[in-house]
This record gives C-alpha cells, sequence and structure tokens, in this order.
C-alpha cells in the first residue's frame, strides 16, 4: 500500500506503508545510528516524534524484547529506506515488522531518507502527517501546522513511586522519561533506586535522606516543565550529590535561570564528539535531544561549563559551584551508542560515596 509523509513545508514523500495503517501527525526528525532501533524506539524522549532512521536498513538483526528502554515504545512512526524482510540473530524473537503493527505504529519504507534527511538539516526539524490520502493537500498541511506537542513528560513520566535494586546506595530518581539503562547502570554499581513521577514533591523526595538524586531524560520543551523545576531549585537548595542527564540537565539550568533554546534540527545519534573540560579529552556520545542550554545565559557564579559538543560547540555539561550538582546534556548509559561516558556514573558515586560518609 502506498503512503505518503506530507512535511509542514508542503514537501511529499512517498513510500510503501508498513507497521499498522492510521495516519499520525507528529515532529519529524532523524537518527543518525546504525543499529540500536528497539532502544529507540523504546525510549520516551521520542514521545511526540516520528523518526527517520538514517541507515538504509532497519530490521536486520531482528528484536530481542529484553533491549527495551521503557515498557512500550513511544515513537510515533518510523521512516526506513529498506525494511528488512528477514532477520538473521540468535538472539531475535520479533521481526519489526509484527512489532509496528502490535503496538499500532505506522511507517513507511522505500521512502528516500537521504534527502529527507537533508530537507531536515537544512530547513530545520518540522511536523509532518503520514497518512494514505493527499487528495486534498491543503487541508493536511492545515492539521500539520495546527498540531502541538503538549504535556509529553506527564505522558511518559512514572504513575506511582517504585524501588529497584538492592544496593547500599540509595539513590532517588525523578522520573522524566527515563530509560532502563539509567536505572540499571546505577543498580550494576550497587544502587538501590527509587523511582518518583515528574511531579513528585521535592521536600518528600528529601526527607528520604536519598545519598544521591539523579535526574532523569524526557522528552519535550523543557520550559513546559513549571511544577519540575521549581521543585529542582528546592533540590538544588539541598547539599544532595545530583547528577541530570539530558532533560534533567536542562531543568537543573532553568531552575537557576539559565535559558534554553531549540536547536535547528537537534542531536540525534551514537556519533557526537563531547569534549570534557576539565580531563581535556574528546569522547564520541549517544544523543537524544531537540533543546539546548544557552551558554551566554550560565551564571558563572553558579556554573561552568564542563563539556562542550565539538561539531556546534554547544553545552554539553555543566558543574554547579559550592554543591555537588553535576549535569550533562548526553546519555551516559548509551544503548544505541558507545560506552565512552559510563564514567559519569562512577565520578558521581564517588562523589556520592564521600557524602555518605
Amino acid at each position: 500500500m502506498v503512503g505518503y509523509l506530507i512535511l509542514e513545508n508542503g514537501q511529499i514523500f512517498e513510500g510503501e506503508r508498513i507497521g499498522y495503517n492510521k495516519d499520525a501527525i507528529c515532529e519529524i526528525v532523524f537518527n543518525t545510528s546504525m543499529t540500536g532501533y528497539l532502544e529507540i524506539f523504546t525510549d520516551p524522549s521520542y514521545a511526540g516524534q516520528g523518526i527517520v532512521m538514517t541507515y538504509p536498513l532497519i530490521g536486520n538483526y531482528g528484536l530481542t524484547l529484553e533491549d527495551k528502554e521503557s515498557k512500550k515504545p513511544w515513537v510515533e512512526a518510523v521512516f526506513v529506506h529498506e525494511l528488512a524482510e528477514v532477520e538473521s540473530n540468535f538472539r531475535s524473537k520479533l521481526h519489526v515488522e509484527k512489532f509496528l503493527k502490535y503496538n499500532q505504529i505506522p511507517g513507511l519504507q522505500g521512502i528516500n531518507t537521504r534527502k529527507l534527511t537533508k530537507v531536515l538539516r537544512e530547513n530545520g526539524t518540522m511536523r509532518g502527517m503520514l497518512t494514505n490520502d493527499i487528495s486534498d493537500i491543503n487541508s493536511c498541511i492545515e492539521k500539520i501546522k495546527n498540531y502541538n506537542q503538549t504535556n509529553l513528560v506527564e505522558k511518559v513520566t512514572s504513575n506511582e513511586n517504585e524501588v529497584v535494586g538492592n544496593g547500599d546506595i540509595n539513590i532517588g530518581l525523578l522520573d522524566f522519561g527515563s530509560k532502563q539503562n539509567i536505572i540499571k547502570s546505577l543498580i550494576d554499581r550497587n544502587c538501590k533506586v527509587t523511582v518518583f513521577p515528574q511531579n513528585t514533591d521535592a521536600d518528600l523526595i528529601i526527607s528520604k535522606k536519598f545519598d544521591g538524586i539523579v535526574l532523569s531524560n524526557g522528552p519535550g520543551n523543557p520550559e513546559d516543565c513549571k511544577i519540575a523545576i521549581k521543585n529542582i531549585k528546592k533540590l538544588y537548595e539541598t547539599d544532595i550529590p545530583i547528577l541530570g542527564i539530558c532533560l534533567g540537565h536542562q531543568l537543573m539550568g532553568l531552575a537557576n535561570g539559565f535559558k534554553t533554546y531549540k536547536l535547528k534540527y537537534g542531536h540525534r545519534g551514537p556519533n557526537h564528539p563531547v569534549k570534557d573540560v576539565e580531563k581535556d579529552r574528546v569522547y564520541i556520545t549517544a544523543q537524544n535531544h531537540g533543546y539546548a542550554i544557552d551558554a551566554e545565559s550560565v551564571d558563572k557564579n553558579i556554573a561552568e561549563i564542563s563539556h562542550i559538543n565539538l561539531n556546534d560547540n554547544t553545552v554539553e555539561g555543566l558543574k554547579y559551584k559550592n554543591k555537588e550538582i553535576y549535569t550533562v546534556q548526553f546519555h551516559p548509559e548509551a544503548c544505541p551508542g558507545p560506552e565512552d561516558t559510563r564514567y559519569i556514573f562512577d565520578d558521581f558515586l564517588d562523589i556520592v560515596n564521600k557524602y555518605r560518609k
């Protein structure tokens, strides 16, 4: 069945329908990962987005459900050049096509993903509509332009508190759409992790006397998370060590009066070079975000820039002064991506252990 992706600027891309047969309107973004498509599909940070996979062949190693980053996929639509007909992997339990259909995710294959990616790079991220019917293109474009993403963090956050792991280090995690590998990375380092919904009152978290606090990744515009920003400001005022990742990094910045802005087409992929200023070393990082902290807005009396993206010089990390607070824009847990920056967890827990003493 023929399907179409209509961008808000009027450009149309034709392909063959895959997955669940329904219309979808969402923000269209691209990811440069060669592998890890299941982790991408199930990353809560992709809520409200349709993903263009730039690698030309997707699905050749199938799906292993143990690799999911959350209990369900959050991506709105999937666009690939070619979907492998047969998967080959001893761990594979499911074909991508069946996964998409079961989870009611629509998609297109045979689409010119190279051209589409160039359009998004040159014009910036755009909203788009996946549909079978383009007979009334003006109506479709009107629907696209009327589409707005709201309450994405509320959509993906935990519904209730949950305790996982049984380690000696007691960590509280504010869940704005946390990937499971963040929690696993902590558990593997002797942590017991208490996961809280995104709007949990800071006083409750403080009362638990955690050894450390983690602010997770998540989707959408950080400025929409007004309640979370107020709570994080309270957490900032304590002496508890805090690690912020991706959205958590942005929210800590906003809580201290820094500004964020939307990137032209975002950072999404496993190959972004980031310099650790203190270590004077460059690491290849995994990233997935559409917003960044404005470097000019960072008050040097409050924080210093600890990491810099070498592609575009955007802020990739902050170290807060007179506090044990460290935040990074990239994903130290990777998955998919390199493991270069897992030292972020080790460094943070070294500080947590000193705080415990």
